[in-house]
Order: C-alpha cells, then sequence, then structure tokens
C-alpha cells in the first residue's frame, strides 16, 4: 500500500501543477479517510477527507430523487468565497477532492481530475472494510 501511495502523490502533484491555482489535492476513502495528499498537511487533509465523506453521502441521497439515475455521486462543485472545491467519484468507494483559489478554470479542473481518475482508478479504489456492508 505504501508504494502505491507514493505512485498516487506523484500523480496529484501532476495535477496540481497542471492546473492554476490548485491549492490541495486528496484522495478518501468512502468512509473519509485520507489515502493521499499533495499540497496540504496531514491534518488539513484529514479535516478535508471527513468533510468530504459528508458531502458524497448528502449528494448521493440527492441522486436518489433523480428517477432514472442510479443515486451515485459523480461530481460536486461548490463555489464560495474564496476559491472553488471539486469532489469526484474515483473508483469503487474511493474519491477525490481539489481545492482550488479564484481564478481556476474549471472546464480545465474537470478534465484533469476526469484524466487522472481514469489514469489510475484501480490505485483510488479501495475495498470495504472487514464486516461493512457495501451499498
Amino acid at each position: 500500500m505504501i508504494q502505491q501511495r507514493t505512485n498516487m502523490d506523484w500523480m496529484l502533484k501532476e495535477l496540481a501543477d497542471g492546473v492554476p491555482y490548485a491549492r490541495h489535492v486528496i484522495v478518501l476513502s468512502a468512509d473519509g479517510l485520507r489515502m493521499a495528499q499533495h499540497g496540504t498537511d496531514a491534518d488539513t487533509a484529514d479535516r478535508l477527507a471527513a468533510a468530504c465523506a459528508g458531502l458524497q453521502s448528502l449528494a448521493g441521497a440527492v441522486g436518489q430523487e433523480f428517477p432514472h439515475g442510479d443515486g451515485r455521486m459523480r461530481l460536486v462543485v461548490i463555489e464560495m468565497s474564496g476559491g472553488f472545491f471539486y469532489l469526484m467519484a474515483a473508483g469503487a468507494r474511493a474519491y477525490l477532492a481539489v481545492l482550488a483559489d479564484e481564478g481556476v478554470d474549471a472546464g480545465l479542473m474537470g478534465q484533469r481530475m476526469r484524466d487522472l481518475v481514469a489514469r489510475i482508478g484501480e490505485h483510488l479504489s479501495t475495498p470495504p472494510r472487514s464486516g461493512e456492508q457495501v451499498a
């Protein structure tokens, strides 16, 4: 697992360096545990990962209201004063989150996040914890 995280670190750096104004890049499990990070300290990454778990759950609940959808969250974008927050599904029970300053190119960010998820989907997947049921 350490080798996979090391491999993810350079890929997360590539995303951050490739999109101007990207600040924090985090990979997290569905239960809010930080798996990898770039551009932030561990404490900040842990807080963001925990918040992301709640956000993806909320998005999934809203998604259930679409009669022809499957209820799975693909992408959440939040614009706030100071910047943008992106949360993207990135494999089975894993998510990619990015915090970016104002001025970020939203289209470029979405494209680079999708490209990264496609390239390293297996690294971003995490199996369910033992004793946990898959939804």
